[in-house]
Formats: structure tokens, C-alpha cells, sequence
């Protein structure tokens, strides 16, 4: 009986031992578990995903290849959002692969939080070389017209200011490639659809692609910024020009300044003593374009 005693004594004495070390790799398993569920949701912008019926039907008319859609999947009694059914109506034409899906898949696939029940795979952004923007202005007659954006981070700033830029008809945005936001899903969804339709450069160096810019096909350059001595309604925008925004916060770098021919200032009559990166673009664009167009 005593033989038996501590063999059962062992036994639990076992099993007790046993037990801290499989909750231990339960724990680690739920860890692990979790930080894989924070990396699918924590998505990355890309630029191969857009979200939202605006950008995805400019998408579809600007004849933008879309390998896949992922729409909500159809409610009963619910009467689809007429947008949504033009974006299916066309995808059948174009025979893009649909797929129904439920809110909560869309949300965790969405980059943006604001997929509006649709989502597409496609093509990444192409940029355009800075010579094609010039090019395309002299064939039509026009002294060009650019935006430069030395170091926007902000993609809904990026995103607004490729709006104005298509509204304002302005001829190509240029970006830097480095510490600069690029053509992400979220740009393309601030955006709302213009990203289809204004051309973009990305350069390596802005201050030596203004120099050039100067040197080689005589623009004037413009830049924003607080000790600005020029009021941006008294300059003289005609010729080819490019606008010069600066970074959010920081304004333009000191070697992008220096390539400035003029510097402009924005009146202000408030308490807040900056604009942000894409108001201040705004201002200063359409008082440009209003400007050559009265040549």
C-alpha cells in the first residue's frame, strides 16, 4: 500500500509540474494568435488596392485595369446604392471576377477604413516621367504648368491636392521619392478619383529638378512660405512656372528654397498663423491658373 501511495504521490506530483507549463504555451499560442489577427488588421497602405465607389468607377472610366472586385455582399430588403450597381454593371462588361464578401471581411482587407462596400485589386500606380509632362504641354500649345511637392507626408493632403490639380487643370504633380508619401490606396481614396487623371512624376532630388526645370526649359519657380515677400494675387504666373508646397509642419527644405524665384505669401487675418499644405495649394493654384488665362 505504501509502494502504491507514493507511486500515486509521483503521479500528481507529475502532473501538477505539468500543468504551469501547458498554460504557458497556451499563453504563448493566444500571443501569437493575436499579434497574426494585429498584422492582418494593421494593413499597410499599397498602391495595388482601391477602396470606395468614387475612385473605383474613375477607375473603371479612366480604363484602369482591375483584376478583382470585392463588393458587400447583398442584403435582403435593402435597396443597392445606385453607384454600386453602375460599378457591377461594368465590371460584368469588362469581365472583372466579383466577389461577395461580408462587412467584416471588407474590414479587415480595407487600408483605408472607408471602403464604402467595395474594394479592387489592381495594377500599381504608374508614375510619369517629368519629360512626358513637358512633352504633352508643347504638343498642345501650352506652356506648362506643374505642382511640386517637396515632402508632403499627409496622404489626404497628397490625395486634395491631386483634386485641385485636376480641377484646376494643372499639367503633372511632382513628388519626391523619398520622405514623401507616395500613390497609396488611401491617396487614391482622399483623392476621389483624380488620381486617374493627373499625371505624377517622382523625382530623386527636387531642388535639382527645379534647377534643371530652369536651366533647360526656362520655368519660374515658385515656392510658399511664411517670410514670403511676393502676396501670391500680385505675382506674374505666365510662362512655364512650377509651384513649390512645402512639407507639412516644416515647409520647403533650404536647397529646394533656394531654387525659388520668387517666394509667395498668403495674407492671413486670424489668430492661426499657417494653412495647411493643401489649402495653401489651392489658393495659390487657381490664382495662378485664373492668372495665365487672362493672358
Amino acid at each position: 500500500m505504501k509502494q502504491q501511495y507514493n507511486n500515486n504521490k509521483n503521479y500528481h506530483n507529475e502532473r501538477s509540474n505539468n500543468r504551469p507549463q501547458r498554460r504557458d504555451n497556451s499563453e504563448r499560442r493566444e500571443r501569437s494568435a493575436f499579434a497574426k489577427s494585429e498584422t492582418i488588421v494593421e494593413n499597410e497602405p499599397t498602391d495595388d488596392r482601391l477602396e470606395g465607389r468614387n475612385s473605383i468607377i474613375e477607375a473603371l472610366n479612366a480604363g484602369r485595369e482591375i483584376n478583382k472586385l470585392w463588393v458587400l455582399e447583398s442584403q435582403d430588403g435593402k435597396k443597392q446604392d445606385p453607384l454600386l450597381t453602375k460599378i457591377l454593371l461594368e465590371a460584368s462588361k469588362k469581365k472583372i471576377p466579383v466577389m461577395r464578401a461580408r462587412r467584416e471581411a471588407l474590414d479587415r482587407m480595407s487600408q483605408t477604413h472607408n471602403h464604402q462596400g467595395v474594394i479592387a485589386q489592381v495594377a500599381s500606380h504608374e508614375y510619369t516621367p517629368i519629360e512626358d509632362i513637358l512633352k504633352k504641354a508643347e504638343d498642345e500649345g501650352r506652356r506648362p504648368c506643374l505642382v511640386v511637392l517637396d515632402g508632403l507626408k499627409d496622404a489626404y493632403n497628397l490625395g486634395s491636392v491631386l483634386r485641385i490639380a485636376d480641377a484646376a487643370g494643372v499639367d503633372g504633380v511632382v513628388i519626391p521619392k523619398h520622405r514623401s508619401i507616395g500613390l497609396d490606396s488611401v491617396v487614391a481614396k482622399a483623392s476621389a478619383g483624380a488620381i486617374e487623371y493627373v499625371p505624377v512624376a517622382r523625382v530623386t532630388n527636387v531642388a535639382a529638378t527645379l534647377r534643371e526645370l530652369k536651366e533647360k526649359h526656362g520655368f519660374w519657380v515658385f515656392g510658399t512660405a511664411a517670410e514670403g515677400t511676393t502676396p501670391y494675387d500680385k505675382a506674374d504666373y505666365k510662362g512655364s512656372i512650377a509651384i513649390v508646397i512645402g512639407s507639412e509642419g516644416e515647409g520647403m527644405h533650404d536647397n529646394v528654397q533656394k531654387e525659388c524665384d520668387f517666394l509667395l505669401s498668403i495674407p492671413m487675418a486670424g489668430s492661426v498663423n499657417s494653412l495647411n499644405a493643401a489649402v495653401a495649394a489651392g489658393i495659390v493654384i487657381f490664382e495662378a491658373v485664373k492668372n495665365r488665362n487672362e493672358a
